[in-house]
């Protein structure tokens, strides 16, 4: 079935942020869009979609969580006073070891559905027990970009684990599923996590199957000290393993230096901005405003939800934005446009998709819709565009979001997720987050 969305606005997320006012987007019979622009713009006759919807409010693509270790919804709260690495030593890896794959599997069934109710359609995600995610994310709907972790700690084997991600997207290839919504990544944790010789088989067989690499880099102060003791910087040692040679995503990246960052921009690597993470664990402020500047892709993550502790990407809108003008004393570092692009079509920039992100012909139908029935729309949507992106991106947030398409097909509407029972979701994860206390 062919649809058409009609709504008062959308806002297709183009790269200089337009607002069309009654606008209009089709969807094929695939669940692409083969249309977006203003209803008088639109095909007529046989060329019109064969079922038309019309909408109230405003019409923006799906938003992209560029890092996130979804599963963790099994953890939230715990250890939430500490700093990165004891947290991760004394909280997060004890609990970790007792993990199944059926707790991970329903940690990421309402991961995804909490991400979904807030418009997030696509999530990056680095977790044990991949398959189990794979499994979750078709069963809501969503659409996400996984990799097991791979590590160097007693009991884990990085060859091995290695071997397995290579193994799986031998046999099943990138991407799969219904709509591609399943993309394998290789996702080794950290350099302070691997030796070296680690990190370049890594990067060979990567490169060798053009596959994104998702890696912590430079998150807090501390935690690269020999790394940068003995290489100078954690993206000069990514650079001499070869990793920065292919598709490379960069979670954090709070401590870089100039000349990281120019390394990170001669490469075509990519920025996983985490603000709200970053700021709860003291991990420091990212340099947005210069990565930017030096033209480095930067998406938005919201780290996991033990360390965040939500899954709700608008958060980091503001976040990015507000952090970028106190960092830098300027409050037009970063605009409401800008810092909505960075959870849309940066997003998709930084994953190196340019099938999601925006809604242009041929790209995938993953749309939200945001009610407007709100006081932060009080002044209606005729207003002029800067204000209405600042009422969305400042005011409103995720709580209007009402509806949401991924591949064109519905997996939100009036805010409850259409495949899978949120309660039931919320009691598997109760049931399994006791056990691991």
């Amino acid at each position: 079935m062919t649809l058409r969305l009609r709504s008062a606005v959308v806002l297709p997320a183009d790269i200089a942020c337009s607002v069309v006012r009654d606008g209009v987007v089709d969807i094929d019979a695939h669940g692409r869009i083969a249309y977006c622009g203003p209803a008088e713009g639109a095909p007529t006759g046989a060329d019109a979609p064969a079922e038309t919807r019309t909408l109230g409010g405003i019409l923006l693509p799906g938003l992209i969580n560029a890092h996130a270790h979804s599963p963790m919804v099994l953890l939230r709260g715990l250890g939430g006073d500490l700093p990165l690495l004891r947290w991760l030593r004394e909280v997060v890896w004890p609990a970790e070891a007792k993990l199944r794959g059926d707790d991970v599997g329903a940690g990421m069934t309402l991961g995804s559905v909490e991400m979904l109710r807030r418009g997030v359609t696509t999530s990056a995600e680095m977790y044990f027990h991949a398959d189990r995610i794979a499994e979750s994310v078709l069963a809501t709907g969503a659409r996400t970009v996984l990799g097991s972790p791979i590590i160097d700690l007693p009991g884990h084997d990085w060859r091995a684990m290695l071997t397995e991600t290579d193994r799986w997207i031998d046999a099943d290839g990138l991407r799969f599923g219904a709509g591609d919504r399943i993309e394998v990544s290789y996702a080794p944790h950290s350099a302070y996590m691997l030796p070296a010789e680690a990190l370049s088989a890594i990067a060979e067989s990567a490169a060798a199957r053009d596959a994104l690499v998702q890696i912590h880099v430079a998150e807090a102060a501390d935690e690269d000290a020999a790394q940068r003791a003995e290489h100078g910087s954690v993206p000069a040692l990514l650079r001499k393993s070869g990793l920065l040679d292919g598709r490379l995503l960069a979670a954090h990246a709070v401590h870089l230096s100039d000349e990281d960052i120019a390394v990170l921009a001669a490469s075509g690597a990519a920025v996983a901005h985490c603000p709200g993470s970053n700021a709860k664990l003291a991990s420091g402020i990212a340099r947005l405003v210069d990565l930017r500047a030096a033209s480095v892709a930067v998406g938005l993550g919201t780290d996991g939800p033990a360390s965040n502790d939500d899954l709700d990407l608008w958060e980091e809108v503001q976040l990015s934005a507000m952090l970028a003008r106190l960092a830098t004393g300027d409050a037009t570092a970063m605009t409401a446009a800008d810092a909505l692009l960075l959870a849309t079509r940066g997003g998709a920039d930084a994953l190196g998709r340019s099938d999601i992100g925006a809604l242009e012909p041929g790209r995938w139908a993953d749309l939200v819709h945001v009610d407007v029935d709100d006081p932060a729309f009080a002044t209606g949507l005729d207003v002029p565009d800067g204000q209405l992106l600042a009422n969305l991106v400042w005011a409103a947030g995720s709580r209007r979001v009402t509806d949401v398409w991924v591949a064109g097909q519905t997996v939100v509407a009036d805010g409850e997720p259409t495949r899978v029972d949120r309660g039931k979701a919320q009691a598997d994860v109760a049931e399994a987050a006791a056990r691991l206390r």
